[in-house]
């Protein structure tokens, strides 16, 4: 980012002191004289124009014919090599005729030619610089000290002195310095700028807290737990990083028309001198190829992708959807069908307890729930979770299991006091062949097997998301099909759906049978999303055509997804399906933009007006050329709104 600061600083210098120069060569040179109707001649007058204009060349020009030794060099003729070629047979042409040769110099087209070149340089540096300057952006987000406490008292430090474990005193309205956890206060934070999301969100003691988030109204303390590279917003400014340099597709495409361009530019220059060469003197020939040469720079085409990845990317990032695979997301605007995992993406993921039922003799209601949360704390499923956050609410006291063993997308088993006990789901009961009913009302219903006996059932309700409903209406108006997964049983996969208005649904799915749905769901021509949490979920983000972890929070390391979310709304979804097919429609128009403008400009240039009496001067074409580089570097812009 300085390195492109400094050379439009230094872009800014040269346009100044070329236009200085300038005004000398336009007093000196005589059809500048005829046109503005006064005369200024005298000994040596020519020669000291060619001074003037070779200071131009030299200084002014410099740039460009760096630029252009540097693409022969790589055999990569490109703009600078125009700009180099049309100057460089501008300046040494006149130079002969000044020293002799016959013919008229035109030094005042080569100096306004450099001038205008620089000045939309200079330009459109500087809007391609503000359309990429989203990682600084992100940069900035962090505060330049923490208040830490040190030895009873806070003390400020440079944040490049803060370490892991450090106690660090946020006070309403700062910035918080890194990524912590709250160890004393309760408080709002505005964490926009890094998920996306809008409303402040309520934090608390235990609490974790993003660095570069702005505390609200209320002071707290926090422990530092990451710094520097490991902390969220650095993995943030590395994915962009990554993700900016990363080429889409249609940047091939974009390239090898600009490379065919130059070439097209200087053969038509040429042919364009070599045409008017014997029906004009050569001076003008010359100026039609010059402004040929010019007119035909592809820099807007070259621009036309990088500057919309650049700002999609910093759009993206800036909303919560971080971009792993830029061409996936970019396919993302084809989508047919989104596969939502339920539970954690469509509902809350925080089941709360809503019955405790004995279905034997030995064992009350509180023995059940007892159990089960004992057996569940060791395990970290949110159904577990809700469990054992019910037993604590009603006081019950919780083992710790001597042994205990997951079994995914079934449940957990292990020994409690001596107690052989199997949390299980419906499916996986029947299959261990205790058969329970089926219970209605929408719930999810798991069983407690104790010592080989079926002991009870605990049912748990988890709620929708209130986005989940808008998520499914936007997505159906866009023409994409809805579909949920889940391994819950088939009577709450219904009432979930049916609320939900989704038509298709797959319920008991096990985690390893994800990938064979999403794989049905390809066979049928569909291009497929699917939107999960990264961890149960990965084989069936990597088979879908586009993968999202949805809820990351601050893991943003979730390497199955190509695409993850920091919250979890589900509207986050039609939402980067839309600016997916928003950045395709602006890469469309930039690249017709820049090859419709050479279509026209270039038999301009070349002279086909001219029996009407349109000609265009190189400078004309310079304005021309630069004008159109800005249009597509403001269009791609036009993307924030």
């Amino acid at each position: 980012m300085k390195d492109r600061e400094a050379m439009i600083e230094d872009f800014r210098k040269r346009f100044f002191v070329a236009v200085i120069l300038t005004i000398p060569v336009l007093a000196l040179s005589p059809l500048i004289q005829s046109f503005a109707g006064f005369e200024l001649s005298f000994a040596g007058s020519d020669h000291v124009l060619l001074l003037f204009s070779t200071a131009i060349f030299l200084y002014g020009g410099y740039p460009f014919l760096r630029g252009m030794a540097r693409e022969v060099s790589q055999k990569s003729p490109g703009m600078m090599t125009l700009i180099g070629i049309a100057t460089g047979i501008s300046f040494f042409y006149s130079a002969a005729v000044v020293l002799g040769i016959p013919g008229k110099f035109f030094f005042w087209e080569l100096a306004t030619l450099i001038d205008v070149m620089l000045l939309g340089h200079w330009m459109e540096m500087r809007s391609v610089l503000s359309a990429s300057r989203s990682v600084e952006k992100l940069a900035e987000l962090l505060p330049a000290e923490a208040h830490v406490l040190r030895d009873g008292s806070v003390v400020d430090i440079p944040l490049s002195e803060l370490k892991k474990g450090d106690m660090a005193v946020v006070k309403p309205g700062e910035k918080i310095p890194a990524d912590a956890v709250i160890s004393e206060g309760k408080t709002t934070v505005n964490e926009s700028m890094l998920t996306g999301e809008s409303r402040p969100v309520s934090k608390k003691e235990g609490d974790e807290v993003i660095g570069g988030s702005i505390n609200g109204d209320a002071s707290i303390t926090v422990e530092i737990k990451s710094t520097g590279k490991g902390t969220y917003l650095s993995k943030i400014i590395n994915l962009v990083k990554e993700t900016q340099k990363s080429k889409s597709r249609m940047q091939g495409l974009a390239d090898r028309a600009a490379f065919w361009l130059t070439i097209i530019g200087i053969s038509a220059g040429f042919i364009t001198m070599a045409f008017w060469a014997s029906r004009q003197d050569f001076a003008f020939a010359l100026e039609r190829a010059v402004t040929v040469m010019v007119i035909t720079c592809p820099h807007a085409l070259g621009l036309a992708i990088p500057l919309v990845v650049a700002v999609s990317t910093s759009i993206a990032a800036t909303h919560g959807f971080l971009i792993r695979n830029r061409t996936q997301f970019e396919n993302a605007r084809t989508l047919d069908a989104v596969v939502f995992d339920k539970t954690g993406t469509l509902t809350r993921g925080k089941f709360e307890v809503s019955g405790v039922k004995s279905l034997g003799r030995k064992y009350k209601s509180g023995d059940i729930l007892e159990l089960a949360a004992s057996l569940e704390s060791v395990s970290e499923h949110s159904i577990g979770a809700g469990i054992v956050k019910n037993a604590e609410k009603k006081g019950i006291r919780i083992s710790s299991p001597k042994s205990s063993k997951t079994i995914p997308g079934k449940g957990i088993r292990g020994e409690i006091r001596k107690k052989k006990v199997v949390v299980a789901n419906s499916a996986y009961a029947k299959e261990l062949g205790y058969g329970p009913e089926k219970e209605g009302g929408g719930k999810t219903t798991v069983y407690v097997i104790v010592d080989d006996e079926l002991a009870g059932s605990i049912s748990l309700e988890d709620r929708i998301r209130d986005e989940s409903f808008d998520a499914v209406k936007r997505l159906s108006s866009m023409g994409i099909r809805c579909i949920m997964l889940t391994g819950d049983n088939e009577d709450v996969a219904a009432k979930v759906a049916e609320n939900l208005g989704i038509e298709e649904y797959f319920a008991e799915v096990l985690p390893e049978k994800k990938v064979e749905i999403i794989k049905n769901i390809q066979k049928k021509g569909l291009k497929v999303a699917m939107v999960g949490d990264g961890i149960n979920d990965a084989p069936a983000l990597v088979q879908s055509d586009l993968g999202v972890a949805i809820g990351a929070g601050t893991d943003v390391a979730v390497e199955s997804a190509d695409i993850v979310l920091a919250r979890n709304d589900p509207m986050d979804i039609p939402a980067i399906i839309g600016l997916s097919r928003k950045t395709y429609g602006k890469m469309l128009q930039n690249l017709g933009w820049a090859t419709g403008y050479n279509a026209i400009a270039i038999p301009l240039a070349a002279g086909v007006l001219y029996s009407q009496g349109i000609v265009l001067s190189p400078a004309a074409g310079a304005l021309l050329m630069s004008v159109s580089t800005i249009i597509v570097a403001f269009n791609a812009r036009l993307l924030r709104l």
